[in-house]
């Protein structure tokens, strides 16, 4: 009998049944002294005891304010001490915490704020471009002539409360000021509530980034989420030795959940280097606090390389961290082994839909698994790879990628009909992703089914032609994609990226594929570009870069009958 794609990731190590609340306060009894939580912007170095003071003091104070378990409390914020400190927080309080993209503007702040009804926002005052309070007063034009905590606003007719990082203006209240609001009464009430609480209430909001249609509140569970986490740290060997460098955004499951929660279910520190990503900042965190393990995606691990100060900095203290968010190129992965320690580094593919990891590479994988594969199903977790009508294909074979168990949400926000169309009736979540499954499990993302290109009936996976042009030395980073054709249907546009001082023209592409890759998979179209469209997380906009490109050229598909 042919062996199907299915797979399941038995293990003898028990999932957590506990809250994050309660998760947390066992980690700061064990781990008190401990490094917890290390912010290099702010100067800021807590023990996971200070940590948890600051956590506390601050759960009575949302509880002082009137806000009880269930609501919603937006953070609209970049990396900060402030982010883990509402993060835990919220858990304890059993408040739901909605993660609002920091590259948000009005229209989409105003819908994510209504579309879960938040009571209460925590913002940033600003961040780079980013004006946040500025966009708060624009939005909430009452806010300025209220009484902080009682916001009456037209266009924001749930939010009350707007809690401000950092400075204070009209109407806000200063989130400093906010440790010192509960009393007796609410550190009692805090107690209770770990008793009341359950791990299957939902605890986070994360609205996906579609590339079409309003976006998703995907909403996770204390289980969904903590257990994420602690698997993630158990792949990486995590301990309470290990300090754990996180340049990812934390409103992305991959600083929430890999980052903050890996960390935490382990004892280990947190480390971040600065607000937002920057590879001098990041290098500089890792030799000066001397991090065991580093976090990014393929292009944060690509700007850290290919900086010019790169070779001055004292990395020998990585060994592990995780790439994901992205497809991770073989070579790239290859390098960071290589040239940063990283000898124990994994690969993590997932979505925020499942909390977010599926699956890992291990460590003591064979390095072709490391660097060619996402690993195999996470523990307790189900995967398998079906087609086109839902049948589960042989081991090599393509089709969509499906996962089953604890990690997948509970479903979009108030959205019925999308829910049901991501998620089944026997509980598989949809990826959306095309992928292979070999004889060992190892499963290699091959794309996703919408960039898929159909070239005159050849169905060409841009990923595979990406890792062939990444062998190029010239070539930092590449991305493929197809574009309309009168003839075809559609062809093949490589956007690259050269070295800094590297020259390439497209008929030098050219001649590297001729006769290493099949005639119909060389890329047409060549751009040479400075940089790609790309959301906060790193991952690649293919959807603009097919509408410039198709702009440019003035191309439309062939008539279909």
């Amino acid at each position: 009998m042919t062996q199907l794609s299915y797979t399941h990731g038995a293990s003898d190590v028990p999932l957590l049944g506990e809250t994050i609340g309660v998760n947390f306060d066992r980690t700061v009894a064990r781990w008190g002294d401990r490094p917890g939580l290390i912010s290099c912007a702010q100067k800021i170095s807590w023990t996971y005891r200070e940590l948890g003071a600051k956590v506390d003091a601050f759960a009575a104070g949302l509880l002082a304010l009137g806000l009880q378990p269930g609501d919603r409390i937006g953070i609209w914020s970049p990396n900060n001490a402030e982010w883990i400190v509402t993060q835990f927080a919220t858990a304890k309080a059993g408040l739901i915490l909605v993660n609002i993209n920091p590259a948000y503007r009005l229209a989409e702040v105003e819908y994510a704020l209504n579309k879960v009804g938040c009571r209460a926002l925590i913002t940033a005052t600003r961040f780079k471009t980013s004006d946040y309070i500025g966009m708060v007063n624009t939005l909430a034009p009452e806010l300025a002539r209220s009484r902080p905590g009682h916001l009456d606003a037209s266009k924001l007719p749930h939010l009350r409360i707007v809690i401000q990082i950092g400075e204070s203006a009209p109407g806000t209240l200063l989130f400093e000021d906010v440790y010192g609001l509960g009393g007796t009464a609410e550190r009692a009430r805090l107690t209770d509530l770990a008793g009341v609480l359950q791990f299957d209430d939902p605890i986070a909001i994360q609205f996906t980034s579609g590339t079409t249609g309003l976006p998703k509140g995907a909403t996770l569970t204390h289980h969904n989420i903590l257990n994420n986490g602690f698997f993630d740290g158990e792949m990486m060997h995590y301990s309470e030795v290990d300090k754990v460098c996180i340049p990812v955004p934390m409103y992305h499951c991959f600083g929430m959940v890999i980052g903050a929660l890996a960390c935490v279910t382990h004892g280990s520190a947190i480390v971040f280097p600065g607000e937002g990503f920057d590879p001098l900042a990041t290098l500089k965190a890792v030799a000066s606090e001397r991090c065991t393990s580093l976090y990014g995606v393929p292009t944060m691990f690509i700007a850290e390389l290919d900086h010019p100060e790169f070779a001055t900095f004292d990395l020998s203290s990585l060994r592990t961290g995780m790439m994901a968010g992205a497809p991770c190129p073989i070579e790239v992965m290859r390098r960071c082994v290589r040239d940063m320690h990283l000898t124990e580094m994994t690969i993590g593919y997932g979505m925020t839909e499942t909390s977010p990891v599926s699956t890992q590479t291990a460590i003591g994988d064979p390095l072709e698994k490391q660097t060619g594969s996402v690993g195999r199903a996470h523990p307790h977790v189900e995967i398998k790879i079906v087609d086109t009508e839902g049948r589960i294909v042989p081991r090599g074979v393509s089709g969509e990628l499906c996962t089953r168990g604890y990690c997948v949400m509970l479903g979009y926000w108030d959205d019925p009909e999308r829910t049901d169309q991501a998620i089944d009736k026997n509980g598989w979540m949809h990826t959306g992703d095309l992928a292979t499954m070999d004889s060992d499990g190892y499963l290699n993302i091959v794309g996703r089914i919408k960039d898929m290109v159909i070239r005159g009936g050849e169905n060409i996976y841009p990923r595979e032609i990406e890792e062939f042009l990444y062998r190029h030395p010239a070539i930092q980073d590449v991305q493929v994609f197809g574009v309309p054709d009168q003839r075809f249907g559609e062809e093949l546009c490589a956007w690259i990226k050269l070295r800094s001082g590297m020259a390439l023209t497209a008929d030098e592409v050219a001649a590297f594929c001729k006769d290493q890759i099949a005639h119909y998979k060389v890329p047409r179209h060549i751009q040479f570009v400075d940089e790609f469209p790309m959301t906060v997380t790193g991952k690649m906009q293919k959807f603009i870069m097919r509408e410039k490109m198709t702009e440019l050229l003035g191309v439309t598909a062939a008539a279909t009958a």
